[in-house]
């Protein structure tokens, strides 16, 4: 049986042609009409990696959960129109009012990291993990997951984590059970366990796809954290010969990197963490210092827009913007809002109520404990 059903009230659609032959201008004039013609009804969250062309537009920055949070505060709004990807529509639906509609403007709109953890390599692994190691495993999940991947983790006693609160979730973790599975992104579960003191060789990895353990060790039940085997196909480009190179040309500079990257380049940078954090670190550092940004494109190029006064590049000049986050588009966002107009809602992103109980529990144990 599924666990996850989206609905739309028409089928999902691609875009009509005739978008891609307006001119920007057109577009932008358009929406901005039609957020004034909708007013209150209308919100727009928008998460720090989209275009700007679509950030112009939203009544809302921020990190998933930061949008997911604003937008069940919203209660007038009947359209949440989210620019992001398809795990934080999910969760914006799940907190938010049974009313309110919740629309992904490009289905086509996901996160390879997300998709590197679906329920049924979830619950195949676990009774595995179960059958080695007991009922000795709480299982954590980043919000970088699916509605399902949150459900299954709220059901079995744990709960989800940002990476700004990371380490306070898996020191709650290790007050239920002597072990935590960490899923679907092995390096923040790496690094935050490194961090407080867990020994590399005490974390083995999950291959959800040959089903067995990654473990260089003894003996497996020396085992504290368990890693799935997912990655941010952003982050881990970042590299050490990108730090190398940056230590050797460009000594005076700081390189502060997002937790997603990995250990290696973690442990060799600067300063770590989250999109918040590196977006604070960078506004209040002073006139003149030179920034080295691992983390995803569009917001490293915003932030060197904002930051004249500095120098801000990419810690990897070769880096792409997220190719999922930027299936969001200009364009994309206009054909959103005019079906809303027309009365035809595409892409409505709707979680199935026992997912969406499950799911808030995970929420709720992270949410009590920041």
């Amino acid at each position: 049986m599924s666990l996850l059903k989206m609905i739309q009230n028409t089928e999902n659609q691609m875009m009509p042609d005739h978008y891609k032959n307006l001119s920007t201008e057109e577009m932008e004039n358009r929406v901005w009409q039609l957020k004034d013609k909708f007013g209150d009804k209308l919100f727009i969250p928008g998460h720090h990696y989209q275009k700007d062309e679509v950030i112009q537009f939203a009544d809302v920055t921020g990190d998933s959960l930061q949008l997911a949070q604003v937008a069940a505060d919203n209660t007038d709004a009947a359209y949440i129109v989210f620019c992001g990807v398809h795990f934080m529509a999910e969760t914006a639906d799940i907190l938010t009012k049974k009313e309110q509609k919740v629309i992904l403007p490009d289905m086509r709109a996901g996160c390879s990291m997300a998709d590197m953890a679906n329920i049924t390599q979830t619950e195949r692994g676990w009774k595995e993990m179960q059958d080695t190691f007991g009922d000795t495993i709480v299982p954590l999940t980043y919000v970088n997951s699916t509605a399902a991947i949150k459900s299954f983790v709220g059901e079995n006693g744990g709960a989800t984590v940002t990476s700004s609160n990371a380490k306070k979730m898996l020191e709650w973790a290790f007050t239920q059970k002597e072990r935590i599975l960490f899923l679907p992104d092995q390096h923040l579960g790496r690094n935050t366990a490194y961090d407080l003191g867990v020994p590399l060789e005490n974390m083995a990895v999950w291959n959800p796809i040959t089903d067995t353990f990654e473990y260089d060790g003894d003996d497996l039940q020396n085992v504290q954290v368990i890693l799935w085997k997912g990655h941010c196909s952003v982050h881990e480009n970042f590299t050490e010969s990108n730090i190398n190179h940056i230590r050797k040309t460009k000594p005076a500079t700081n390189i502060i990197v997002h937790p997603e990257c990995s250990r290696e380049v973690v442990a060799r940078s600067d300063y770590a963490g989250s999109t918040k954090y590196i977006i604070e670190t960078i506004s209040n550092a002073a006139p003149g210092t030179e920034w080295a940004v691992g983390t995803e494109m569009n917001l490293v190029n915003r932030l060197t827009k904002q930051h004249l006064d500095k120098d801000v590049f990419s810690l990897n000049p070769m880096m792409c913007p997220c190719l999922t986050m930027n299936r969001i588009d200009l364009a994309h966002l206009l054909w959103s809002l005019e079906t809303i107009e027309k009365g035809e809602i595409i892409n409505q992103i709707k979680v199935e109520p026992e997912v969406a109980k499950w799911s808030v529990k995970a929420l709720d144990r992270m949410l009590e404990r920041v």
